[in-house]
C-alpha cells in the first residue's frame, strides 16, 4: 500500500505506538517467537525510510504537520531531512534487531511483554524525538525517552540497585529538561518561531541578541545530562543495572546520542561562535578522555562498555563543538560506527551473562570454542571499535584523525590519539579476556545461546563490515546529514585507502600504543587505583550529598507542613494567601480604595449587622444548635443581599442549599458531645487577628475590583454568545457549564473528594466501634484533646 510522504512520519509513529500497545498481548499468545513479528514493525519503518534515501541525498525534505493550538499559531509539525533520516535508520534498524534480541535474552520470563512495550514505546518517543521540527514537541519527546528510559532503568524493580540507578537517571536528565525547556522558549521568542524549519531564517539575529549566552548554556545542560558529558557521565554507568536489551539499545545507539543529536541540530542556529567553540568542545574533550581512563579501570564488561560510551559520547561533542565542515561529518561517522559496534559488543556481553551469569572478567575465560558464534560477533565489533581494516570503525577514525589534524590546535589532536589507545586497550578487557585463556570455574559449563540471542550482533557486526567495504554509497547520506548539521553543501567522499599518510600513521600508532597498554596494564595498577579513589570524590559523590540533603530537607519540612492539624494547614493556606496579595497589591490596593465612597442603604445595612452580628455568635456559640443556627442566619442573610442586587435564581438556590445545610448539620451534630474549649486563650486570639484580617483582606480586595471595571462588563459578552455558541438561553448555567467549566469541573473534583472523605470517616467510625464491642476499652479522646491543645 502505497502512502502519501507527507502522512508517513505520522504513520511510523502510530504502526511503532501500536505495536507497543499489542506487544503484551503478542507475547501472551506466541510466547517468546513474537519478537520476531514485532520486529517486522520497525523493521518496516526503517525499510520505508530507506525508499526516501533518493529524495533526502538531493537535500529534498519530507514533512508533515497537524495543527497542535491553532489560536497560538503552533502546530506537530515532524520533519524528515539528512540527519533525521539518519538517526532514524539507526532506531528503527538496531531498534528491530533489539526487540529480537530480547526475545532471546528474556525467553521464558512472564515480563518479556512488558520490556517489549516499553522498548517499543521508548523508540515512538525517540522517533519523534528526531524528526519534531517544532520545540516544543521536541521537548515533549525529548521528556517521554527520560520517562520511558526510567522504566526501562528500573525493570528488575524487585532489586534495589535497579530503582536506584533509574531514580539517578531520572533525576539527572530531568533535572537537564528543566533547564531545555526555558532555553527552548527563549530561542522561540528571540527567534520569532518555534519551528526550527523557520529559525534558520534568524539564525545571525540570534546569535547576536544579548539572550544567546543564557539560551545556549539552558540548551547545552540538557544536552549535556543527557548524553552523559562531564560532570553528569555517572547515571550511565549506574544504568547498567538495566537488562542487557535496554543497555545495548538506549545507552549505545538512541537515548544517550539525544543530546548529540540536540547539538547537531541545533549547530545551524547556535553554533559558530566563540562561546559555542568554548564551552562544547573542551566539555567534550574531558568527558572522552575521562570515559577512557575510567573504562580500562573497570573489571565489569558491562561497566567497561559504558565508560567506553561515555568517551566516544564526548568524541562526538568534542567534534561538534569545533563545528567545521570536517569535523561535523567525522562526527556523524562515528556516531554511526559506534552504535553499530558497540550496539554488537552491548548484546556480546549480555549473551555471556546469560550463559554464565557473570560478568566479571576476572573470572572469565576460554568461552571462544564453547560460543564460536558469539565470539565471531564479538571480533566484528571489537576490529570496528579499534579501527581496524576493513571495518567502518576505520573509516570513521580516519575522517576524526584528519579532521582534528587540519586544524591549528594539537591538543585536540593529542587527547584523541590518547583516548583511543586506551580505547583499545579496553577492547581487549571486553574481547580477550573472556574468550581466550583457560576455561575458569565459572565458564566450565558455557554452551552457545540461541539463535535469537547471537544473530542480531552478528548482524551489527557484519553491517559495520559491509560499510567498510562499500562506503561509496552511504557517503551520499552522510553528505546529506552534514548539510542538515552545517547549513550549507558538504561535500563527503568515503573510502577505505587513501594511501600512507599522517592520519595512517596515527592510526597504527593508537592500535600499538593500545595492544601495549593491554598487555602492560597490570604494571599500571597502582596508578588507576589512584584514580580510582579521586572518583569517589566526583561527581557521583556530590549527587549522592545532594540526593541526601534534598531528603533530609524534606522530610523535615513535612515534620513542619504536613504535621496532622488541620487548624495549622488552614492558618498556613490563609496566612500565605494575605501576605501575597499584599505584596503584589498592596500600594494598587491602597490608592483605589482612597477616593472610594460607599453609599449605603438602610435595609442594606440591616442585612450586614444581622450577617456580622451572626458570625460572632456562630464563633462565640457554646452549643452545636445555636452555632448552626447562627450560620444558617448568615446564609439566609447572604440569600437576601442577592434578591435586593437582582440575583433571584441565586437567592432560591442559597435559600435551598442553607435550608438543607441547617437540617443536615442539626441532624449530624446532634450526635457530638458538648462544646468543649480545647485551645488556649492566645490560640483563639490568634486565630481571631488572622480571621479579621484575610477578611478585611477578601474586602479590601472586592472594593479594588470595583474600581477597576472596564467599559465592556464580561455580562454583555455572556448575553451575546450564550445562544450562539453554547446553545442555551439560562446563563447562569451556561456560564457554569460552559464558560466557567473547569472552574465547575474543579468544584464538582473538590466535593468528590469530601464526599469520599467523609465516607472513609463513617467508616473508620463503624470500624473502630466493632472493635470496641470485641472487648477494646472505651474511653475519652484524650489524645485529640492533647494534640488541640498543643495548637
Amino acid at each position: 500500500m502505497m502512502f502519501p510522504s507527507g502522512s508517513l512520519p505520522f504513520l511510523w509513529l502510530s504502526a511503532i505506538l501500536i505495536a507497543a500497545a499489542i506487544a503484551p498481548g503478542v507475547h501472551r499468545v506466541f510466547g517468546s517467537r513474537g519478537g520476531w513479528a514485532l520486529a517486522f514493525i520497525p523493521a518496516g519503518v526503517a525499510a520505508q525510510m530507506l525508499r526516501l534515501w533518493p529524495s533526502i541525498v538531493d537535500m529534498k525534505v519530507v514533512s508533515a504537520s497537524i495543527d497542535w493550538v491553532p489560536e497560538l499559531n503552533l502546530a506537530l509539525t515532524l520533519r524528515l531531512d539528512g540527519l533525521s533520516l539518519l538517526f532514524g535508520l539507526l532506531i528503527t534498524g538496531i531498534g528491530a534487531l533489539v526487540v529480537v534480541y530480547a526475545a532471546g535474552y528474556l525467553r521464558g520470563d512472564a515480563r518479556l511483554g512488558r520490556l517489549w512495550m516499553l522498548l517499543l514505546m521508548f523508540m515512538a518517543a525517540m522517533l519523534g524525538l528526531v524528526l519534531a521540527d517544532n520545540l516544543l514537541s521536541l521537548f515533549i519527546f525529548w521528556e517521554l525517552t527520560s520517562i520511558t528510559s526510567y522504566l526501562l532503568i528500573g525493570f528488575n524493580s524487585d532489586k534495589p540497585e535497579s530503582r536506584a540507578s533509574a531514580l539517578q537517571a531520572l533525576l539527572v536528565t530531568g533535572a537537564g529538561g528543566l533547564a531545555l525547556l526555558p532555553g527552548l522558549l527563549l530561542l522561540g521568542v528571540v527567534g520569532g518561531s518555534f519551528e526550527l524549519s523557520s529559525l534558520l531564517d534568524n539564525a545571525e539575529a540570534i546569535r547576536e541578541h544579548s539572550l544567546y549566552v543564557p539560551m545556549l548554556v539552558l540548551i547545552l545542560a540538557g544536552a549535556f545530562t543527557k548524553s552523559a558529558q562531564f560532570p553528569f557521565y555517572f547515571w550511565l554507568p549506574a544504568a547498567m543495572a538495566a537488562p542487557t536489551p535496554v543497555s545495548a539499545y538506549l545507552h549505545s545507539a538512541t537515548m544517550v546520542k539525544a543530546g548529540v543529536y540536540l547539538i547537531a541540530r541545533l549547530h545551524p542556529v547556535l553554533g559558530g561562535t566563540t562561546e559555542w567553540f568554548w564551552i562544547i568542545a573542551p566539555v567534550g574533550t574531558i568527558t572522552m578522555l575521562l570515559g577512557a581512563l575510567l573504562a580500562l579501570r573497570s573489571t565489569d564488561l558491562k561497566q567497561i562498555l559504558a565508560y567506553a560510551t561515555i568517551s566516544v559520547l564526548g568524541t562526538l561533542t568534542m567534534l561538534l563543538g569545533i563545528g567545521t565542515e570536517a569535523t561535523i561529518a567525522a562526527a556523524l561517522a562515528v556516531l554511526v560506527a559506534h552504535a553499530l559496534y558497540k550496539g554488537g559488543l552491548f548484546m556480546v556481553a549480555g549473551s555471556v551473562d546469560h550463559a554464565i551469569h557473570q560478568r566479571d572478567i576476572r573470572k572469565l575465560g576460554g568461552l571462544r570454542s564453547a560460543m564460536p558464534a558469539t565470539f565471531a560477533a564479538a571480533c566484528l565489533a571489537a576490529f570496528s571499535m579499534i579501527g581496524m581494516l576493513p571495518t567502518f570503525g576505520f573509516i570513521a577514525k580516519e575522517m576524526w584523525y584528519e579532521a582534528i589534524g587540519s586544524r591549528a590546535e594539537g591538543g585536540f589532536l593529542t587527547a584523541s590519539v590518547l583516548s583511543n589507545i586506551l580505547l583499545v586497550a579496553a577492547v581487549g578487557l571486553v574481547c580477550v579476556n573472556p574468550f581466550f585463556g583457560r576455561r575458569t570455574e565459572t565458564t566450565q559449563g558455557a554452551e552457545e545461546c540461541n539463535l535469537a540471542t547471537w544473530g542480531p550482533p552478528m548482524i551489527v557486526g557484519i553491517a559495520g563490515l559491509l560499510l567498510g567495504l562499500l562506503p561509496t554509497r552511504f557517503s551520499e547520506l552522510l553528505s546529506a546529514a552534514s548539510h542538515s548539521v552545517s547549513g550549507h553543501a558538504v561535500p563527503v567522499k568515503l573510502a577505505l585507502w587513501h594511501g600512507v599518510n599522517l592520519t595512517l600513521l596515527l592510526s597504527l600508532l593508537t592500535l600499538a600504543g593500545g595492544i601495549t597498554l593491554y598487555w602492560q596494564r597490570h604494571r599500571l595498577g597502582w596508578l588507576l587505583n589512584g584514580f580510582e579513589g579521586l572518583t569517589k570524590l566526583g561527581p557521583a559523590r556530590m549527587y549522592d550529598r545532594m540526593l541526601s540533603a534534598v531528603i533530609h530537607f524534606a522530610t523535615g519540612l513535612t515534620a513542619i507542613l504536613q504535621n496532622g492539624y488541620l487548624r495549622f494547614y488552614l492558618l498556613t493556606m490563609v496566612g500565605l494567601t494575605v501576605f501575597s496579595v499584599w505584596m503584589a497589591l498592596g500600594s494598587e490596593l491602597l490608592s483605589h480604595l482612597e477616593p472610594m465612597s460607599l453609599d449605603f442603604r438602610i435595609h442594606e445595612i440591616f442585612l450586614i449587622g444581622l450577617i456580622l452580628l451572626a458570625s460572632v455568635v456562630a464563633v462565640r456559640a457554646t452549643t452545636w444548635l445555636l452555632a448552626v443556627g447562627a450560620l444558617g442566619v448568615v446564609g439566609y442573610g447572604v440569600a437576601g443581599i442577592f434578591v435586593l442586587f437582582g440575583a433571584p435564581d441565586l437567592a432560591m438556590t442559597q435559600f435551598v442549599i442553607e435550608t438543607l445545610t441547617v437540617v443536615l448539620f442539626v441532624l449530624a451534630f446532634s450526635r457530638l458531645p458538648d462544646f468543649r474549649r480545647l485551645s488556649s486563650v492566645p490560640t483563639r486570639v490568634r486565630d481571631a487577628v488572622i480571621a479579621v484580617i484575610a477578611g478585611a483582606t477578601i474586602t479590601a480586595l472586592l472594593l479594588f475590583a470595583i474600581t477597576v471595571r472596564s467599559d465592556h462588563p464580561i455580562s454583555d459578552y455572556y448575553s451575546a454568545h450564550s445562544v450562539t455558541e453554547a446553545h442555551g438561553r439560562n446563563l447562569v448555567n451556561v456560564i457554569l457549564v460552559d464558560f466557567r467549566a473547569l472552574d465547575t469541573l474543579g468544584e464538582i473534583t473538590v466535593l468528590s473528594i469530601a464526599a469520599i472523605g467523609v465516607y472513609s470517616l463513617l467508616k473508620l467510625r463503624a470500624s473502630n466501634g466493632s472493635a470496641a464491642n470485641d472487648g477494646a476499652p472505651e474511653g475519652p479522646p484524650a489524645t485529640v484533646a492533647q494534640r488541640s491543645e498543643g495548637m
